[in-house]
């Protein structure tokens, strides 16, 4: 009901352009890698596929009742960060949503870059495709964050947003589907990894860099007027 709702409006207000589409299977398991630079990125890409498409999101972003249900209603699964091993939970949550056949797209470079590069991806996207035996599609999203700028709430419309989806990519099958991780080595889900963020770079039209996302640095703080400092020695 939300894609019929939101499809008509989105493609009036946005000049948008797939390429690649043919590359997204109708039908089974598969995880869709892509780069991160808008809010607004879990938005243009389950409109412009006609399957549904399941993210894993901040639990935060359910906590407020008045945006709880939209992102029920957008396919987004929430997960929480703090305590324990997060990573590890939303890795099973993932494997729960291909296990029943879902489309699920993940972020390998795990936040919203602020910089004009896409970076180095985390490896659970890798180890997605082993244990679960899915294909991996490398997407690249262009324009999104003219559209919605970090940290902006509303979006500019008559902006153009390009959506490119790349040929599937897949890890080798484990030779025991009951232990697929067994005696594997990890540098094999590091070069898969790496080559991915490259390719969706290329797709992206953008440079990419051998290094993690650098983390958000608090404001500087405002120094304060020397006319307001005490004169008490």
């Amino acid at each position: 009901m939300l894609k019929a709702l939101l499809y008509p409006v989105f493609f009036l207000l946005f000049r948008v352009r797939v390429e690649g589409r043919h590359h997204v299977p109708r039908g089974g398991p598969a995880v869709l890698a892509a780069n991160h630079r808008s809010f607004c990125d879990s938005l243009v890409l389950p409109l412009v596929l006609g399957r549904r498409v399941t993210f894993l999101a901040k639990a935060e972003y359910f906590d407020s009742p008045k945006t709880a249900w939209f992102f029920r209603a957008a396919g987004q699964i929430p997960i929480r960060r703090d305590g324990g091993d997060a990573a590890q939970r939303a890795l099973e949550t993932a494997k729960e949503v291909l296990a029943a056949g879902g489309l699920l797209a993940i972020y390998p470079e795990g936040t919203r870059t602020l910089d004009e590069f896409v970076h180095k991806g985390r490896t659970g996207v890798a180890r997605l495709s082993r244990e679960c035996g899915v294909p991996v599609i490398p997407v690249g999203l262009e324009g999104t964050d003219e559209v919605q700028p970090v940290d902006k709430m509303y979006m500019r419309p008559f902006r153009t947003v390009t959506v490119r989806f790349g040929a599937p990519v897949r890890m080798p099958a484990a030779a025991d589907a009951d232990q697929p991780m067994a005696d594997h080595d990890h540098t094999v889900c590091r070069a898969f990894t790496d080559d991915l963020m490259k390719q969706i770079a290329a797709l992206a039209g953008r440079q990419y860099v051998d290094e993690y996302v650098p983390k958000r640095r608090p404001p500087a703080a405002t120094p304060a007027d020397p006319r307001s400092r005490s004169l008490t020695p």
